[in-house]
């Protein structure tokens, strides 16, 4: 059987699209956007930086927070993973990527001052 190599082949037909207003969601999952309007809800303290928050009675006012999600965006322009945020005297040790605050000190109550597995400072 010969093979007709003459005939030339068209371009495939786009697959067919939804209207778009169907979110994406994975199964069980919020949508992208939801994820995505979470995600840019700002700084969240995780349960153990609420504990010292609270049991160290820390000022983290909605101003002091505004300016640690701006060193927080600051530091995640730069590629950091992990940073310490130096807000006027408090010293607070933050995972970039996940917006979140692991714990937070007075700098001058520190007993060591000593913070390990971090990659960058940012003075807010």
């Amino acid at each position: 059987m010969a093979i007709d190599r003459t005939q030339q082949i068209g371009p495939l037909a786009p697959p067919p699209r939804g209207n778009g207003s169907a979110p994406v969601r994975s199964p069980g999952g919020p949508s992208f956007q939801e994820a995505l309007r979470s995600a840019a809800a700002g700084v969240q303290l995780s349960s153990h930086a609420q504990k010292r928050v609270d049991r160290r009675d820390l000022d983290l006012d909605p101003a002091r927070m505004q300016r640690l999600d701006s060193a927080i965006t600051r530091a995640a322009e730069k590629g950091s993973r992990n940073s310490v945020v130096m807000l006027d005297d408090l010293a607070v040790v933050v995972d970039v990527r996940q917006r979140t605050v692991v714990t937070a000190l007075n700098a001058q109550q520190g007993k060591e001052r000593v913070f390990t597995n971090i990659d960058s400072v940012v003075i807010a």
